[in-house]
C-alpha cells in the first residue's frame, strides 16, 4: 500500500520565519510550496525548491488569494476572470524558479480559504480549474473529497487527487472545523499518526460529533506551520511504515525537459 505525504512550505517572507522546511522535506514525498500571494518571497522560494529537488520531492503550486497580511486565510469575492488569472501568474512565477533545479510543477493545490471555498463555490472552483487547464492541462488538482473544485475538474478531463488531513478536524459533513472554532487542529503525534493510519487503512476519518466519515484518499497533508509539524511528520511516516504503508509521491517528479 502507498500514501503521499505533503506539507505546506516556502511559507516565510524575508526575515520572517515559518516552520522548518528542510525538516519537512527530509521526510514528506510532495512539497506544496507557496507563490507569494499568501506567503513566501522569491529568495525563500528559490531555497524551498532547491530543497525539494535536492531530495526528489515533488513540487506543488500552492495558489491562494492575493493576501499576505491574512496569510491566504480570508474569503475574497474574487471575481472568476481575476481569480483564473492569480491562479496561471502563480504557477508560473513557481514554475520558473523551479527551472532553475531542472524540475517543473508537478501538480496544484489551493491554500487556506480558496482551498475552503472552492469545495462549495462553484464559480471560484471553475476559475481554478479554467487556470490550470489554461497553463497545462496534465497538472493534477489536488483537494477535499467531493468538493466542486475535485468535481469540476474531473470533468474538464483533469486528474483529480483527493486530499485528507492529517492535523485538522473533521466535521461530520466532511469539511474541515474552522481554524477559528474549538478542535480545528490536532497536535499529539500519536493522535495524528494513528489517524493518518486509519485513513489509509480504514478509508475513513471520525469527525468531532463521533461520526465515521469515509474518506478516499491518495494524499495526506501535514501543515508546516502547525507547531512541531516536523515531528508530527516523522511521527506519521514511523506509524505507516511499522504497517507497511510505503510513502511515496501520486505522481512522478517532473524534469525540465529545457535544461
Amino acid at each position: 500500500m502507498v500514501i503521499d505525504l505533503n506539507a505546506d512550505v516556502g511559507e516565510s517572507f524575508g526575515r520572517w520565519r515559518l516552520g522548518d522546511d528542510e525538516a519537512m522535506l527530509d521526510v514528506v514525498s510532495s512539497a506544496n510550496v507557496a507563490c507569494g500571494f499568501h506567503a513566501g518571497d522569491p529568495l525563500t522560494l528559490t531555497a524551498t525548491c532547491r530543497l525539494a529537488a535536492e531530495r526528489s520531492v515533488v513540487v506543488g503550486a500552492q495558489v491562494s488569494y492575493r493576501d499576505l497580511a491574512g496569510f491566504g486565510r480570508r474569503f475574497m469575492d474574487v471575481a472568476p476572470e481575476e481569480l483564473t488569472a492569480d491562479v496561471v501568474y502563480q504557477i508560473g512565477a513557481l514554475e520558473g524558479i523551479c527551472r532553475r533545479f531542472g524540475v517543473r510543477v508537478g501538480y496544484v493545490k489551493p491554500h487556506g480559504a480558496l482551498y475552503n471555498a472552492v469545495v462549495h463555490h462553484e464559480a471560484q472552483a471553475a476559475a481554478v480549474v479554467e487556470a490550470v487547464l489554461a497553463y497545462d492541462r496534465r497538472l493534477p488538482v489536488v483537494g477535499l473529497p467531493g468538493s466542486a473544485l475535485l468535481r469540476r475538474a474531473a470533468e474538464a478531463g483533469l486528474r483529480t487527487v483527493a486530499e485528507g488531513f492529517a492535523d485538522r478536524g473533521y466535521r461530520a459533513d466532511g469539511t474541515l472545523v474552522p481554524r477559528s472554532e474549538p478542535g480545528a487542529l490536532v497536535t499529539d503525534a500519536d493522535e495524528v499518526a494513528e489517524r493518518v493510519l486509519t485513513m489509509v487503512i480504514d478509508r475513513c476519518v471520525t469527525a468531532l460529533d463521533g461520526t465515521r466519515v469515509e474518506m478516499h484518499v491518495e494524499s495526506v497533508c501535514l501543515h508546516g506551520d502547525t507547531e512541531g509539524a516536523a515531528d508530527l511528520a516523522r511521527a506519521v511516516c514511523d506509524r505507516l511504515a511499522a504497517a507497511g504503508v510505503r510513502v511515496a509521491p501520486f505522481v512522478a517528479a517532473s524534469s525540465d525537459e529545457h535544461g
